[in-house]
């Protein structure tokens, strides 16, 4: 019996609010800044099979990287006799299994009704430390995934409904912040049960039957119209080439060829250089949500977030490439940092075939701000990034100062942290001059400065495009580089020192560390841009001399 296309749409839509729900109750019930505030988390919704069902418009990393993850987490537990019972929820932050990097901490729920299984709920949640080399874990120069902190392969969190406290430990223990990690857990764990309530109550009102059937017309249905959609797009091969910036001042070389036939698409990344010793490999996982992210966008957001808009996507990356490295190297930096520039050369490649509807390059960096030490007796973490400038589309300037691509996060309010640490947040303003010129003009970026308020504050900065501009596109002139600097009291004065983009040092009571980000690559010759755009940009000093 066909099922009603009304009652199928009822549940694709009942499961994305769910998840989205999910996400309300974790960012509400979270401990941390960088939960509660920033909403540096993701949730989604799978079948019984582990294909994706519905995933919150949260953090695009976590796009590929979730379905990924769980797929790998289910093989695990299978090979290592966890079984995934009733009432249980398994935990795990090795990203050579979750997807991501360690700070990234999933949490698997299997939703049961009757005895049958049903499907999982499933979030993940940025932890501001986990351990490692430097508060904040994410170390520019880690040589092994150690360095950054406690690795947790699959684990039962809850059993029976009751946490189990030594998992708690495992990840508590090894903190700088061990209150927050055990209130951060313990609100994931909420956030599974009410993804699990709503599963429950949709199959409760339908029938198990009919919600299987839903769903699985669902996605034969979304992968039907992503087809639909990458049909259009001109048949044929297309190569693009990007460099990522070791710390070591070389330039690591990215290359990908994306195939576009009959409505599949295959991404290829033979020529892209050897996995390194620091933190810029980027686990498979956090490749394939590039590729996921940036096809989406161009398929059109009527393309829903499930197994099936991924279906006519196939991937490669050779093992031992920084796209696909091998445990156990590195990889804090491959999520947040190497995942940027992986989107911004996918555009690129895109722009070959489809100029029309991709932007020329972002900012291309999550400016990641590290800091720690001890405050009144206590430790204390802190993490954020900082937005950049978008690139210029044909049709539209850039959007100043804005998370680009494969993040979506707020930022942490000054307020929040002017109360929770020894900071204060000098400066917080667009960035003059640094957008893309063009007909279209890119994105500014952002300045934000600190001001340390105590001693041996180890502050840890991880960015990008500290020597490689943001390219534009037809024309277009490229954005500012990414600028770090440091303002060191010395003798009633203040020395400014310009810092690698890619840095940790030291602030003591007084100093100053400054992140000036980049700007977006302008789209088209500048010469055509209309004279009252040009005042405009004056007047609202984005700008200081024309265009």
């Amino acid at each position: 019996m066909l099922l009603d296309p009304t009652t199928t749409e009822i549940i694709r839509n009942s499961l994305v609010y769910a998840s989205e729900e999910m996400g309300i109750a974790l960012r509400n019930t979270s401990y941390s800044p960088n939960i509660r505030e920033r909403m540096d988390h993701s949730a989604a919704i799978f079948d019984e099979e582990g294909r994706l069902l519905a995933q919150a418009e949260h953090i695009p990393v976590h796009l590929g990287s979730l379905p990924w993850g769980l797929a790998r987490t289910l093989d695990y537990c299978e090979r290592e006799d966890i079984d995934l019972e009733p009432s249980s929820m398994i935990m795990v932050n090795n990203p050579y299994i979750a997807g991501t990097h360690l700070n990234d901490v999933t949490v698997i729920r299997p939703v049961y009704h009757s005895n049958r299984l049903v499907g999982y709920a499933a979030n993940k949640a940025h932890h501001s430390d986990v351990g490692g080399r430097v508060p904040g874990s994410i170390s520019v120069d880690a040589k092994t995934l150690f360095d950054e902190g406690v690795v947790i392969d699959p684990r039962y969190l809850i059993r029976k409904n009751w946490i189990i406290k030594s998992a708690v430990r495992a990840l508590s223990s090894r903190s700088r912040t061990p209150k927050e990690r055990m209130g951060d857990l313990k609100a994931q764990t909420a956030a599974n049960i009410t993804g699990e309530r709503r599963v429950l109550e949709l199959v409760k009102k339908h029938g198990l039957k009919t919600f299987r059937q839903a769903c699985t017309e669902s996605l034969r249905k979304t992968e039907q119209l992503a087809r639909l959609r990458l049909s259009k797009m001109p048949t044929g091969t297309y190569q693009a080439q990007d460099y990522l910036e070791d710390p070591d001042g070389e330039n690591i070389l990215l290359s990908v060829s994306i195939t576009l036939s009959k409505g599949s698409l295959k991404v290829d990344y033979t020529g892209t250089d050897k996995q390194v010793s620091n933190p810029l490999n980027a686990v498979f996982g956090v490749t394939l949500s590039g590729v996921y992210f940036v096809t989406r966008t161009l398929t059109g957001d009527d393309v829903p977030a499930n197994h099936g808009a991924f279906a006519p996507i196939q991937v490669h990356a050779p093992e031992g490439t920084i796209l696909n490295p091998t445990y156990p190297h590195p990889v804090a930096g491959g999520n947040v940092e190497t995942s940027q520039r992986n989107a911004d050369l996918l555009y690129r490649t895109f722009s070959q075939a489809v100029p029309d509807k991709v932007p020329a390059d972002s900012g291309g960096s999550m400016n990641n701000v590290m800091m720690g030490g001890r405050c009144r007796g206590k430790s204390w973490a802190f993490y954020e990034t900082i937005g950049v400038g978008l690139g210029a589309q044909r049709d539209r300037d850039g959007i100043d100062g804005i998370q680009a691509n494969m993040t979506n996060t707020m930022n942490t309010p000054i307020e929040e942290i002017e109360r929770s640490y020894p900071l204060l947040v000098k400066q917080y303003e667009l960035r003059p001059d640094s957008s893309g010129s063009g007909h279209l003009r890119g994105g500014t970026g952002i300045i934000r400065s600190y001001q340390a308020l105590t001693n041996e504050i180890t502050v840890t900065v991880l960015a990008e495009r500290g020597r490689n501009r943001p390219q534009g596109l037809s024309g277009g002139g490229p954005g500012a580089r990414t600028e770090v600097s440091l303002y060191k009291k010395k003798r009633g004065r203040s020395e400014k020192i310009r810092l690698p983009v890619k840095t940790t040092v030291i602030l003591d009571e007084g100093d100053i560390i400054e992140i000036k980000t980049a700007g977006g690559g302008g789209y088209g010759r500048p010469e055509k841009r209309e004279r009252q755009r040009i005042e405009e940009d004056l007047e609202n000093r984005v700008v200081t001399l024309p265009l």
